[in-house]
C-alpha cells in the first residue's frame, strides 16, 4: 500500500506524507507579486513568503475550498502545488493544515456561523476562517513550531490580504478571530451544543454510527479524529520483525511492534527516510489491513487473484508470504501502474490485468485457490487517514456500493474452485456494505462462512492501533 487512495481500499495509507513533510513556517517575510483581480484586471498584491504560515494558510484554504466544491483533498492538495514552485517545506505545512481543518471542519463551521451574519464569500474566505479557526482550536496537533493565537490572527489576515478575491475581507476576518479569541470559551460552549461541531461529522454520518454501534459509538467517532500512526509491514523475505526494530533505532527512530509484522513508528516520517524502504525491507500498511493475507491460508504454488487490488498494499503482502501464481486485478490502468512500482520496489512479481471484477472478460477460464476482494465501499473506517470522506460522502453512498460490491462477490465466486477460499475485506463501518452484504452473499451462494475478525472498530492505543476494516472468508463446498 504505497500510494495513495481515495476510496475503494484500505490500503490508502501512504497519504502520511500530508504530515511528515509537516516542517513549520518560520517567521513571516513578505514580497510582492501580481494576482489576478476578480474582475479580470491586475494588479500587485503583497505574496507571502513561502516560509510563512500566511503562505501555508492560504494553499490550505484553497484546497479546502475544492473539497467544499466536491474534490477529494489529495486531489486538491495536488491542484494548489500545480500552481507553481512550492517547496517540500511548504507542501507539508499546507497538508498538515488541510488535514487538521478537515477533522475540525464541523466545529470551524459552527463558529463561522455564530460570529457573522452571513456565510462568508468567496468559499476560499470562508475556508480560511475554517483553517486559521482550527489552527487556534487544535494547537496539540501541530507537530513541530507551534504559533500563538495573535500570530495566527496576524497571519490569517496577511493571507486575505495576499489575495485579489480575499483582499476586501481582511478586516473581517480580523474582526472574527479575534471575537473567537476574546469569547473563546462562550462561543466553544455554544458551538458544541450542535452534534456536527461536537464531533465533526455529518449529522447523518453521527445518526448512522450511534444506530450501528449504539455502545461504541463515541469511541469510533473520537477514533476518526486522531491522526494516524506510521504503521510498517516488515518484510519477511528479507529480514525479521526485531532486527528491522534494531535497523530503526540506529537510525534514530523509536518504534514498536503491533501485529506479527506490524511495526508502528512513534513518530512519522517521510517515506524516503524510512531505513530500508527503497531496498524492501518495509512497506507502508495499517495494521488491521495486514491481517488480510495470514487468513488467506497461502502455500506455495497456489494460483491466487487479487482483485480491485490497487494500489497494491495487500499484493505485494501475498507475494512476501508465499510463492504463489498471483494476479493482480483493477479496473483503473493509472492505479495499476503503481502496483507495478510496489512490486519492483520489492522484486516480486505478479501478472496484471486491467479489468472490471465485475465481468469476466479478462478472466482466462482457469479457477483460483485463493481470491482476496478487497471491494469498493465509502471508506467509512478509515477517516482518521482521508478525513475529508466524511464530508464528501452521501448518506445513499453505501447502498450504492454495496450493489457494485454484491455483483463483484458472485462473479468471483464462479472463479473459486472447489475447496478453495474466498475472503471478502472493506474499510467500510456500514452493516450494509460489511456484515449484511456477508450474510447475503454466504445464502445466494451456499458459501460456508469460517472464522474471520468481521468487523474491526478504528482503534487508536500503544498495543492496538488500526483502522477499521471487515473480513469475512467463505469457502466453496465440493461437489460429491
Amino acid at each position: 500500500m504505497n500510494a495513495a487512495c481515495i476510496f475503494p481500499h484500505s490500503d490508502c495509507l501512504l497519504m502520511h506524507n500530508r504530515n511528515n513533510n509537516a516542517t513549520r513556517p518560520a517567521a513571516p517575510r513578505r514580497g510582492v507579486a501580481p494576482t489576478a483581480r476578480a474582475d479580470g484586471g491586475s494588479s500587485s498584491f503583497r505574496a507571502p513568503a513561502q516560509d510563512s504560515l500566511a503562505f501555508a494558510l492560504l494553499g490550505a484554504s484553497r484546497a479546502v475550498a475544492e473539497v467544499r466544491a466536491g474534490t477529494a483533498l489529495p486531489q486538491a492538495l495536488a491542484r494548489v502545488f500545480s500552481q507553481g514552485e512550492i517547496s517540500p517545506q511548504a507542501r507539508g505545512a499546507i497538508q498538515d493544515i488541510s488535514y487538521r481543518t478537515m477533522r475540525q471542519l464541523g466545529l470551524a463551521d459552527t463558529l463561522i456561523a455564530l460570529t457573522t451574519s452571513k456565510l462568508p464569500e468567496p468559499p476560499a474566505l470562508r475556508s480560511l476562517l475554517c483553517c486559521a479557526l482550527s489552527l487556534i482550536c487544535s494547537p496539540e496537533e501541530t507537530s513541530g513550531k507551534t504559533y500563538e493565537p495573535f500570530t495566527i490572527v496576524d497571519q490569517a489576515v496577511t493571507a486575505a490580504a495576499s489575495d485579489a478575491g480575499m483582499a476586501h475581507a481582511k478586516g473581517m476576518i480580523n474582526a472574527v478571530l479575534r471575537r473567537f479569541l476574546r469569547e473563546r470559551e462562550t462561543l466553544l460552549q455554544q458551538a458544541r451544543a450542535n452534534p456536527v461541531a461536537l464531533w465533526n461529522y455529518p449529522a447523518w454520518w453521527i445518526d448512522a454510527i450511534k444506530a450501528a454501534y449504539p455502545k461504541n459509538w463515541q469511541t469510533i467517532l473520537l477514533a476518526g479524529n486522531t491522526p494516524p500512526p506510521l504503521t510498517l509491514r516488515v518484510n519477511q523475505r528479507k529480514t525479521t520483525v526485531s532486527a528491522y526494530l534494531e535497523l530503526l533505532s540506529r537510525a534514530g527512530m523509536e518504534a514498536v511492534q503491533i501485529g506479527p509484522q506490524a511495526v508502528r513508528l512513534a513518530r512519522p516520517v517521510p517515506v524516503g527516510q524510512i531505513p530500508g524502504f527503497s531496498e524492501g525491507m518495509a512497506s507502508v500498511q495499517d495494521a488491521a489491513a495486514q491481517m488480510a493475507v495470514p487468513l488467506l491460508d497461502l502455500h506455495d504454488g497456489m494460483r491466487v487473484l487479487d482483485a480491485c487490488a490497487a494500489p497494491g498494499g495487500k499484493t505485494g503482502h501475498i507475494l512476501e508470504a508465499a510463492g504463489v501464481d498471483l494476479v493482480v486485478l483493477d479496473n483503473d490502468a493509472e492505479r495499476l501502474s503503481r502496483v507495478e512500482e510496489n512490486l519492483n520496489r520489492l522484486q516480486l512479481n505478479a501478472q496484471i490485468k486491467v479489468g472490471n471484477a465485475a465481468m469476466s472478460t479478462w478472466w482466462d477460464g482457469v479457477q483460483f485457490d485463493r481470491i482476496l476482494a478487497d471491494v469498493p465501499c465509502t471508506a467509512s473506517g478509515i477517516v482518521r487517514r482521508h478525513p475529508d470522506i466524511r464530508w464528501l460522502r452521501r448518506k445513499s453512498d453505501a447502498l450504492q456500493l454495496a450493489t457494485v460490491s454484491a455483483q463483484i462477490l458472485d462473479n468471483l465466486w464462479q472463479m473459486l474452485r472447489p475447496d478453495g477460499k474466498l475472503l471478502f475485506v472493506t474499510c467500510s463501518l456500514w452493516p450494509q456494505e460489511s456484515e449484511a452484504q456477508a450474510a447475503a452473499f454466504a445464502a445466494r451462494n451456499n458459501a460456508a462462512r469460517l472464522s474471520a475478525p468481521g468487523q474491526m472498530y478504528p482503534t487508536v492505543g500503544q498495543e492496538q492501533d488500526h483502522d477499521g476494516l471487515f473480513y469475512a472468508l467463505f469457502q466453496k463446498m465440493a461437489t460429491k
